[in-house]
């Protein structure tokens, strides 16, 4: 058995008991204070240097040599979800939930860094472990840069677990990866009136009702078919009374696209359809956006060299996605700045019934699949600092 996958595998108990005891006490956003504490006592045991900062994130190096750094990041905050499932390690906090596997990133990071640690001095350069907090809002990754994160590091890796691919297999896709995003509110203005006299005011809700037909047709009609654009309002608030005509609505959105050029022609699009179709029916509104997670790809190069690693060592079937994902991924902020590898880690075991979607009550893992990303992130790591 390759030295890795044995070391992963003589690990796994220790990665099932800290993804499981973050699974119990999940934290949200920037609030990972019993979270960050677990990583602490992990990393002193492991005699890792590292230093945490004011968000609760925290960046330890394994490895002495300063001129070849290679880093591996695992985002820790979990959702306000509500847990349903009937585990032993069902969430103890009311309303939040790992619903993302985020638990399970973070338990395979350490597992690496004990793998790493205990081969330090065969590591031709140093690994940064970047613990990440705020994934799931505003983007953590962005302060972990600000923090130094990527001083020095030649490439970065990053895995997801992910429940629609069976355990034991592997998932990446070559050039672009992720989708950019852009949260958005609009509001809209019009004159209340007596809902038995619609001439007396201006209908904000029919106006509301316009925009959002016209702003499918920027998908329907201006957007190639062999390009990526989707436009979603999920919010609306509008309206006091039945028999009243509404004088103000409040729409939320997002806009989820591929590619900076057609980023750039939908938000000018949304804001010219929002403001003119307002004023066709007598109102006006207002168009507000929200810079999100950038898209991002995968470096060729690192591709290519992970594709060939896993085939020659078989730690896993590899799949090569043909499709990008309209998700988006604030890990886009790293790749943004150093060639980067993000992959899909299968964790979907029919047999046991882990087939439930991800930020749903009922998401769970296949525990075997902490194995498969610790031999992976590890020897990946170790390969890498080997041929720069």
């Amino acid at each position: 058995m390759d030295e890795f996958l044995k070391e992963s595998n003589e690990l796994f108990s220790l990665m099932q008991n800290i993804r499981r005891e973050l699974h119990m006490y999940p934290e949200i956003d920037n609030k990972l204070y019993k979270t960050s504490e677990l990583v602490e006592s992990y990393l002193r045991n492991f005699n890792i240097k590292y230093k945490k900062y004011s968000n609760n994130g925290i960046i330890a190096e394994i490895g002495s040599k300063k001129d070849n750094i290679v880093a591996l990041r695992a985002d820790m905050d979990a959702l306000e979800v509500f847990d349903l499932k009937d585990v032993p390690y069902k969430s103890k906090v009311e309303g939040y939930m790992h619903a993302c596997g985020h638990d399970a990133h973070t338990a395979i990071q350490i597992g690496a860094a004990a793998l790493l640690k205990k081969i330090e001095g065969e590591l031709d350069g140093s690994v940064r472990l970047i613990f990440q907090p705020a994934e799931e809002t505003y983007g953590g990754a962005k302060e972990m840069i600000e923090y130094g994160a990527l001083e020095g590091v030649k490439s970065i890796i990053a895995l997801h677990v992910d429940e629609t691919i069976d355990t034991g297999k592997i998932g990446a896709k070559r050039g672009v990866v992720s989708a950019a995003s852009n949260p958005f509110k609009i509001i809209v203005r019009g004159k209340g009136a007596h809902g038995a006299y619609p001439e007396d005011g201006v209908d904000s809700v029919y106006i509301s009702a316009k925009i959002i037909d016209n702003l499918q047709g920027i998908i329907s009609r201006e957007i190639a078919a062999v390009n990526n654009a989707v436009i979603t309002i999920g919010k609306i608030n509008g309206g006091t009374a039945l028999n009243a005509i509404s004088s103000e609505v409040i729409m939320e959105g997002i806009i989820r696209t591929l590619g900076k050029d057609i980023r750039e022609y939908c938000i000018d699009r949304v804001s010219n359809i929002v403001e003119n179709t307002a004023k066709m029916y007598r109102g006006e509104a207002v168009f507000d956006f929200i810079e999100g997670y950038p898209s991002f790809e995968n470096d060729e190069l690192l591709f290519n060299l992970f594709k060939s690693i896993i085939n020659e060592k078989n730690y896993a079937g590899f799949i090569e996605a043909d499709k990008p994902s309209m998700g988006v991924e604030d890990f886009a902020y790293y790749a943004q700045k150093v060639p980067s590898l993000y992959y899909k880690l299968g964790c979907r075991n029919e047999k046991f019934g882990i087939i439930n979607p991800s930020h749903g009550s009922y998401f769970d893992i296949d525990e075997k699949c902490l194995i498969i990303g610790c031999a992976v992130q590890s020897a990946f790591a170790y390969k890498l600092l080997k041929r720069e």
